[in-house]
């Protein structure tokens, strides 16, 4: 006979069950204690003629409350069975006129305690299991509550506790299983369960192991794991993500060298609506999207394009155009940069333009004239927030030489507006009542011109957008020249992904000589030549005055085949800009 774990879809009572052909049984007796702990009691059962199916010839009881509790709780663990050898119709009668001999307490802790004894007395776990006919792994968890403080424990065989929040707990300290159990104990506190034990138990943040695309070998990390054995989640979850999108940029550039035209990683917690895709096959252009949940979890959708996209192509190939693009190099040309990459571009770019429009107040009160006429409905002006995609960014935009000239700046016109600068933050400041608006107004009438439009600028550089058209359009007019506020840091170079643009790159800041002779090193290698010589580190000549071409007014793609997000802003704009004189 063998002893195994059994879904309880594939069981069905045998017509050899000596209660079989009767009506549901009642089971109210034992259905709390099926909701509570579960089936304890393996159901005694045999191969069906149906693959996969077992024929219940002991245990119709128990497995009528199983089915109960499925149906409260949209399922239930799989159930244990002891499976019959096939035999002969007599022998399955007789096991089913004999199941209740010897039967096992239903108490969990009673078991613990027995187990624990018989442990004590030189049984081993097989031994525990053979004889009370149940499976090495109930026994295991029996024992597992032992490591339960004796309040937790006592309280679980009060029914107090849940069998699901006492294997929760298991993965508790001591202390953390006494701050619980005094949450219990106060009737005006609710104790967490469920969903909202784990998040108390981690910090906010579970993250099973199951969802690593890492090899968990070379993870330096604690994984906590449940006294059963069966739940293992990362301790840290800051170190988690670190592995984790390291993986997921390995992943993508892996299918990046397998063909595919492009592969888009979607914002951790957004959702792939493949509703709004289309299958496209990889010779096609079809890209791979890559869906990262909050818990962790990575899913690769390969084979898609967006129906605009998709619509576009087969509108090209209907007037005999390239597949690949409406003009043989618009579509078929992929990004270079990433989405954190575009991120980090345009708040330099951005914080390039503002420093240079605080020079040229005449300008910016074109722009504002421009913001008046092109806005829809009542004109609300509000700081640009420059978001940053992480940390690295943030700080990177924080100690370039043009935010720091704007943060100077914005001391001065906090106090000519006779604000506190260590108090406000922002100048400008949206509102909707009017009364803020006119209090700024009577101040402003007390400033001489050149003090107004000192604050015009200022003010319009604030609200200036990041990534917009209006950063290239005034970018290029003022003819900005990013050597003055920008120079390669360690967070451009690790940004960088694509191989294609980092040879680019190499060959630019090193000569193709250069990049000729590491064109087989690894990319990590080349991205460190690189850094080598925007920073005249480990023996490299320092490439003084280095810029790439995104970050240049006017800005270029720094491959032939390359497509730029800027770039696509000034290809819109940059003819209305052909013949204008700057003023």
């Amino acid at each position: 006979m063998e002893l195994q774990h059994i879904p309880i879809e594939q069981l069905e009572v045998s017509k050899l069950n000596m209660r079989h052909g009767r009506k549901q049984p009642d089971i109210a007796d034992i259905l709390p204690s099926v909701r509570a702990h579960g089936v304890l009691q393996p159901l005694l059962v045999r191969p069906a003629k149906t693959d996969g199916h077992y024929e219940i010839v002991a245990g119709r009881r128990r497995f009528f409350a199983a089915r109960a509790v499925a149906d409260e709780a949209g399922g239930i663990e799989a159930l244990p069975c002891a499976v019959m050898a096939a035999g002969d119709d007599a022998e399955a009668l007789e096991a089913s006129l004999i199941e209740n001999f010897a039967r096992l307490a239903p108490d969990e802790m009673t078991q613990y305690e027995t187990f624990v004894r018989l442990g004590k007395n030189g049984r081993s776990v097989a031994e525990i299991a053979a004889m009370f006919a149940i499976t090495e792994r109930m026994v295991e968890r029996r024992l597992a509550l032992g490591n339960l403080v004796p309040r937790i424990r006592t309280a679980y065989r009060e029914d107090r506790i849940d069998a699901a929040t006492v294997r929760l707990l298991t993965m508790a300290s001591a202390a953390q299983q006494k701050a619980w159990m005094a949450l219990l104990d106060d009737p005006e506190q609710m104790e967490p369960r469920g969903h909202q034990l784990r998040q108390w138990l981690f910090g906010g943040q579970s993250i099973p192991v199951e969802v690593a695309l890492f090899d968990l070998d070379d993870y330096p990390g604690e994984i906590v794991t449940d006294l059963f054995g069966e739940e293992r989640f990362f301790a840290d979850a800051a170190l988690f993500w670190e592995h984790q999108n390291r993986a997921i940029a390995e992943k993508r550039n892996a299918l990046i060298e397998a063909g595919w035209a492009d592969v888009v990683v979607l914002e951790p917690g957004d959702y792939f609506r493949n509703w709004e895709h289309e299958v496209v096959a990889k010779e096609d252009g079809g890209k791979v999207f890559i869906a990262v949940s909050r818990r962790g979890d990575v899913e690769c959708h390969e084979g898609y394009l967006g129906r605009r996209e998709a619509a576009r192509r087969a509108r090209a190939a209907m007037v005999g155009e390239d597949a690949e693009g409406a003009t043989d190099t618009e579509a078929a040309r992929r990004p270079e940069a990433t989405q954190a990459m575009q991120n980090y571009i345009d708040l330099h770019r951005h914080a390039a333009v503002r420093a240079e429009l605080l020079q040229r107040p005449d300008v910016a009160l074109r722009l504002i004239v421009a913001h008046m006429i092109a806005s829809s409905g009542h004109w609300l002006v509000r700081p640009e927030p420059q978001a940053c995609r992480g940390e690295a960014i943030a700080a990177s935009i924080a100690g370039s030489r043009a935010q720091q000239a704007f943060e100077s700046e914005r001391k001065a016109v906090l106090e000519l507006l006779g604000r506190d600068p260590a108090a406000d933050r922002d100048v400008v400041r949206p509102g909707h009542d009017g009364y803020g608006t006119a209090e700024v107004f009577a101040h402003l009438l007390e400033l001489g011109e050149a003090e107004l439009l000192r604050i015009a600028a200022f003010a319009m550089a604030e609200a200036l957008a990041a990534g917009s058209a209006m950063v290239e359009a005034a970018g290029n007019h003022l003819a900005v020249d990013m050597k003055k506020h920008w120079s390669a840091d360690s967070v451009f170079v690790d940004m960088l992904r694509d191989r294609a643009v980092v040879d680019a790159m190499l060959a630019d800041i090193a000569g193709e000589r250069v990049a000729e002779a590491n064109r087989s090193e690894k990319l990590k290698t080349r991205k460190a030549i690189i850094g080598d010589f925007a920073e005249g580190t480990n023996g490299r000549a320092k490439a003084e005055g280095w810029l790439p071409g995104w970050l240049a007014f006017p800005v270029r793609t720094v491959t032939e085949t390359g497509r730029l997000q800027t770039a696509d802003l000034w290809a819109r704009v940059g003819h209305l800009f052909e013949t204008t004189d700057e003023t």
